[in-house]
């Protein structure tokens, strides 16, 4: 068997990689892992809370996948057969199970949902306690247990209850809230902009129009209409071409689009012209470098943001720190240096201050807030940043192979050479499939396509000897 967990969980097509059987040996299986773990903890270290009952507690959430209602039922017997009180909290956000794992004192959370993937995939993730992901080596020791038989009498403590617990929605439905100041004359932080959002069918369907109305905002809300197969069918962040055309339609002021899971967002302005995740944090890091909130004048990304974005933290006196692609490596870089603010193009963006993943709901408020406070329009505040042209080719093969070939790293130090400091160049192998993924940086995208060309044939070559 290969490794389970991927770069977000475990993911699979829904009753065929993932079975109910799997889900319910990974919830058994992470039971005497993650009840003994505090935040950051190695297996093995932390305690129980101050205060707990002898039996451990777990929240569940999920998107609205159909499969969602076999998965959590499987994930829910496994945690109760071990000894765990399990609170459901039915379909939500995948950051409000974060952060209602550390709002409510629970031992750890679970996620099921495949993000952005199709209706078909579903996926199971874990949270920590205090709401935050697991680093590889917890993952190890869950999978690690997943092929050992499961408890086979009742667990000293009893045998978990299960209990709905609904009505959470409205607490993290308050946090988000909460986390926009009011201004001085008394009006919501959103009042006066008309707003769009795709809520792709999913997890934000009825959490995220909310949030957005009760900061003040006149919303137009697409895809949330969730059937249990429609999430991310045409619509959400994947497709924005949706929403370009109903904040066109409707003259709106900006338009919002989130994943199936809602812990991105993207965003389209007046003109209708998209923003993704860099943009929307050069808009975010400028307002907190502006104001003298920004934890030591620095920004965390990945090695994917753009040249441009680059250019506007050089300009607004902002420091950038780079990590490997996937936010749990954002994550990590900015609890090491107390950073507040850092993310993905993709539209993952951490705010440390008030969650401790990606949500997509927190940064819609957020940047519209921005936004809305500086008096500009949201095409005018997204000229803060040039977008580089940026040309992207993935090629199936031996990756380790197209990796260690002398011709592939001669190639990418000739257009290096030929870029010089005008663009650049990443080559970076899949971390789920058998590609290399070829990333060309330009500020023309003819440039941009056709260096990213010619290197993909060349670690094509190399892939295939």
């Amino acid at each position: 068997m290969g490794r389970l967990f991927g770069t977000d969980g475990v993911r699979g097509a829904a009753g065929h990689d993932l079975t109910a059987q799997l889900a319910m040996d990974l919830a058994v299986a992470a039971v005497p892992v993650l009840t003994k773990l505090g935040t950051g903890a190695a297996p093995g270290e932390g305690s129980t809370p101050a205060g707990r009952a002898s039996r451990p507690v777990a929240v569940i959430g999920r998107d609205s996948r159909a499969s969602g209602d076999f998965l959590e039922a499987a994930v829910v017997a496994g945690l109760a057969a071990s000894g765990v009180d399990v609170l459901r909290l039915g379909v939500i956000p995948t950051p409000g199970v974060a952060y209602l794992t550390g709002a409510m004192n629970a031992d750890f959370g679970v996620v099921l949902s495949a993000s952005h993937n199709p209706a078909q995939d579903n996926g199971i993730k874990f949270f920590g306690r205090g709401g935050v992901k697991l680093p590889d080596e917890t993952e190890d020791a869950i999978e690690a247990r997943v092929a050992a038989p499961g408890p086979v009498s009742e667990p000293s403590g009893g045998f978990g209850r299960v209990t709905d617990a609904y009505s959470q929605h409205d607490t993290y439905l308050e946090h988000l809230l909460s986390s926009l100041p009011v201004p001085e004359d008394g009006r919501g932080p959103l009042e006066g902009l008309r707003v769009v959002v795709d809520c792709a069918h999913g997890a934000a369907y009825s959490i995220g129009p909310r949030a957005l109305r009760r900061a003040g905002a006149e919303v137009i809300a697409v895809g949330a209409a969730p059937d249990g197969l429609n999430i991310n069918a045409g619509c959400g962040s994947t497709h924005l071409e949706v929403l370009q055309a109903a904040v066109a339609e409707h003259n709106a002021d900006a338009g919002l689009a989130f994943d199936g899971d809602a812990d991105r967002c993207l965003a389209v302005d007046d003109e209708g012209q998209s923003l993704d995740g860099d943009q929307i944090l050069t808009i975010l890091a400028t307002e907190l470098k502006t104001t003298g909130r920004l934890a030591g004048d620095t920004v965390v990304v990945t090695v994917m943001s753009n040249l441009g974005f680059h250019d506007a933290m050089r300009e607004a006196g902002i420091t950038v720190i780079q990590t490997p692609v996937g936010d749990k490596h954002v994550y990590a870089a900015m609890r090491e240096g107390g950073y507040m603010l850092g993310g993905e193009q993709s539209g993952h963006i951490i705010q440390m201050s008030h969650a401790t993943t990606g949500d997509g709901a927190l940064t819609g408020l957020q940047l519209l807030a921005a936004v809305n406070r500086s008096g500009a329009s949201m095409s005018a505040a997204a000229k803060l940043m040039t977008r580089y042209p940026q040309v992207l080719v993935n090629v199936k093969g031996d990756k380790e192979r197209g990796m260690a070939s002398p011709a592939v790293a001669e190639a990418v130090r000739a257009a290096e050479a030929r870029l010089g400091d005008t663009g650049r160049v990443l080559l970076r192998p899949s971390g789920t499939e058998p590609k290399i993924r070829v990333m060309v940086e330009a500020r023309e995208n003819e440039v941009a396509e056709q260096i990213a060309s010619e290197l993909a044939g060349t670690v094509r070559a190399a892939m295939e000897v």
